[in-house]
């Protein structure tokens, strides 16, 4: 991973949604997963509270992760919602290459960036 600095910092951007019971359920799974990796942010974001930030992206499957560091995605994506794949997930993305992002997602980000202090 990057060096530790407020630009590269791994992201974990949870993007889900307050009437979908699968994201309520799963949000107790992304805390967790917040707390057992205090080296990242962990970011969870309604997507109708906040979509002002997601834009014009349409997210139809939740969860949807966005992993990033700094201004590099990792990974743009559904998850199936569960401790075991989310924790191997974020194992298998230590020390990875940014993924070949598309447009959508690294406006996506920048977007997602540009809310965080």
């Amino acid at each position: 991973m990057d060096s530790d600095d407020g630009n590269s910092k791994r992201w974990v951007f949870g993007l889900c949604a307050d009437w979908c019971g699968v994201c309520r359920e799963w949000r107790a799974v992304f805390d967790a997963a917040a707390v057992a990796n205090p080296q990242d942010r962990f970011v969870w974001i309604d997507i109708e509270d906040q979509d002002d930030v997601v834009g014009d992206l349409d997210i139809d499957t939740f969860p949807t992760l966005l992993v990033a560091t700094g201004h590099r995605v990792l990974f743009f994506g559904t998850i199936l919602p569960t401790a075991g794949l989310l924790t191997r997930l974020l194992e298998s993305l230590d020390g990875q290459q940014p993924v070949a992002a598309t447009p959508q997602s690294l406006a996506l980000l920048q977007r997602l960036l540009s809310t965080q202090s």
